[in-house]
């Protein structure tokens, strides 16, 4: 795996803010890669950042992360959806906008 790509998605992740999500596709757009890279990025990688805050593009978050996930969702006043598999990503999206602005600083190093 190209670690250059792993380290832009990882702090992508760290940009989004408390109380808002981001979709894999959101990222993938981001930083240039497809969703199901960014998927194994986080499956590798991703459990030292906010892996919480990453969700598919319904909202849902993998079956496996579920239960660690609700205490911080809680915490973070992120609403579950009524059938459990995650947030409305409506609701809870981050600023796509000021995610691109903010990782652009936090990546300026790496480009």
């Amino acid at each position: 795996m190209d670690e250059r790509v792993a380290e832009l998605v990882l702090r992508a992740v760290e940009q989004v803010p408390r109380g808002r999500v981001v979709s894999y596709g959101d990222l993938a757009e981001l930083v240039g890669t497809g969703p199901r890279h960014v998927g194994a990025i986080m499956r590798d990688y991703g459990s030292g950042v906010t892996w919480w805050r990453v969700t598919s593009s319904y909202g849902d978050l993998p079956a496996h992360l579920r239960e660690e996930a609700r205490a911080r969702w809680a915490e973070e006043g992120i609403a579950w959806k009524p059938n459990g598999l995650g947030c409305r990503i409506r609701d809870h999206r981050a600023d796509l906008a000021r995610l691109a602005a903010d990782w652009d600083r936090a990546t300026a190093d790496l480009r």
